[in-house]
């Protein structure tokens, strides 16, 4: 589908190229003297709000190769545990977490594996080795990393079964990420037949779902940064403005914060749809607004929801959103280490239904959270049904809602970690419809953007970091 911004550009394109043709053909049919030159529209001046916000690039604290070097060695005690005897990636977050590099979803074969008890491998097309070694400069044990090159008359996974084969692995147990596109793993499968295919997310969730104290705190910049980017654009916007201009503004406003981020905008029965509508919208006076979305930073996520009114809110519209409030505090509660994930979900759902909105999924029509890091929406996820238990460490969105069909949707969303002792918000929570991003007068003390309380404990056990009966693909939503 192609996406309303893409659609003005198409059209803003084509008049460039039509126009002339159009005016050169009615000069000539009537004959008309040559138009003075148009003067190229003023773009609007950026609002005072959002020319407030400052650059926050200083403050990222990037991911250390000796911080990855432990994620290997964590990755392999998993596979230990597992019975996996190596991983393969291709591409996405996961690769980002072990290695640090970017690589694009491509149809030619590109593959890290992380071997249990050997060094990791490379098996990369020839014409990317100049690529691959740049990148390799940030790579764990990249001075043990070993690459094979393939060119583009030959078959890269022969070439894997032979390394494999190297490895004394031609019967065990090869991981494949999730995220790797089928023609990859049938050409693996097929290839290396005697092996067993199995899912590598035990090892890769049971990485990732655990935040490092740095990890911690990069989640936390980019959940501020978003917290403020929202406050400055709310105070921009007015009734009349534009779905459009909301966004645009949004841009300005990462832009000026140093980070790439994006938000989207739904207004009146448009918000009652959770992940909103294309189309274009107006914000009028009274009538309810949800925004949602965030920022990376180094690659690390925040997604927040704010739902609020410009001028007076009804009286149905303050019911709504307290009750929604009241579910996202009792999420928030019942968080901590050693409580089941299903629990926050019931807390929240429990309340919604007792006010009159349940049962189950009528108007409460998703789960209160999922995991979030270098992936948006990743594992674990608090949802019905999973039993698997919170850790210290771990970071949820807290989202519940309310979804009314041709009327209006709230959603509060605040991304949350779990301590020792219990959860805490990133970002402080909205207090109303008509003031959704206050912030107390006294704030706690942010000099250590760390929480003393959210170390990774030093190994995760099996049984608390597996996904408990979970699909080998994560749900959407």
């Amino acid at each position: 589908m192609i996406s309303r911004r893409r659609f003005l550009l198409s059209a803003a394109a084509t008049a460039a190229v039509t126009a002339p043709a159009a005016a050169l053909h009615a000069q000539q049919k009537h004959e008309e003297k040559p138009a003075a030159p148009v003067a190229p529209a003023c773009e609007d001046p950026i609002p005072a709000p959002i020319l407030a916000l400052t650059d926050r690039t200083k403050d990222i604290v990037p991911i250390t190769i000796d911080e990855r070097n432990d994620r290997l060695d964590l990755a392999r005690e998993l596979m230990g545990q597992y019975s996996i005897d190596a991983i393969l990636i291709t591409t996405g977050a996961s690769l980002r977490y072990f290695t640090s590099a970017q690589w694009g979803q491509s149809e030619r074969f590109f593959a890290y594996v992380l071997p249990q008890k050997a060094a990791p491998f490379v098996i990369c097309p020839y014409l990317e080795r100049d690529h691959l070694n740049e990148l390799m400069k940030s790579f764990p044990e990249r001075e043990d990393t070993l690459t094979y090159l393939w060119q583009e008359n030959e078959d890269p996974y022969e070439i894997l079964r032979r390394v494999l084969a190297e490895f004394s692995l031609t019967a065990g147990s090869l991981g494949i990420e999730e995220h790797t596109q089928f023609a990859f793993t049938n050409s693996i499968a097929r290839a290396c037949p005697a092996l067993k295919i199995v899912s590598a997310t035990p090892v890769t969730a049971g990485c990732r779902s655990l935040k490092s104290p740095a990890e911690l705190a990069l989640l936390r910049l980019a959940n501020e940064i978003t917290f403020d980017v929202y406050k400055a654009v709310y105070l921009s916007c007015a009734p009349g403005d534009t779905n459009h201009r909301f966004s645009e503004l949004i841009n300005k406003a990462y832009a000026r914060s140093g980070v790439r981020g994006e938000a989207s905008l739904n207004v009146g029965v448009f918000s009652a749809i959770p992940h909103g509508s294309a189309k274009p919208q107006v914000i009028h006076e009274r009538e309810m607004v949800l925004i949602d979305d965030g920022c990376t930073v180094d690659g690390y996520t925040s997604d927040i929801s704010r739902s609020f009114v410009y001028g007076t809110p009804t009286d149905f519209q303050r019911s709504i959103f307290e009750i929604v409030k009241n579910a996202q505090d009792a999420a928030l509660a019942a968080a901590g280490p050693g409580v089941p994930m299903q629990i926050a979900d019931g807390a929240a759902r429990q309340v919604i239904a007792k006010a009159g909105y349940g049962p189950g999924y009528d108007y409460f029509t998703h789960r209160v959270g999922h995991g979030i890091g270098l992936d948006m929406h990743e594992w674990p996820y608090l949802v019905q049904g999973n039993t698997q238990k919170m850790m210290a460490g771990m970071v949820f969105s807290n989202e519940p809602g309310i979804y009314i069909p041709e009327k209006f949707g709230i959603r509060l969303e605040d991304d949350m970690f779990i301590t020792d002792h219990g959860a805490e918000m990133f970002t402080w929570q909205s207090p109303s419809l008509m003031d959704p991003f206050a912030i107390p007068a006294v704030l706690p003390d942010k000099s250590d953007p760390t929480p003393p309380e959210a170390a990774t404990p030093a190994a995760p056990k099996p049984a608390d970091t597996k996904p408990a009966d979970a699909p080998t693909t994560p749900p959407k939503s």
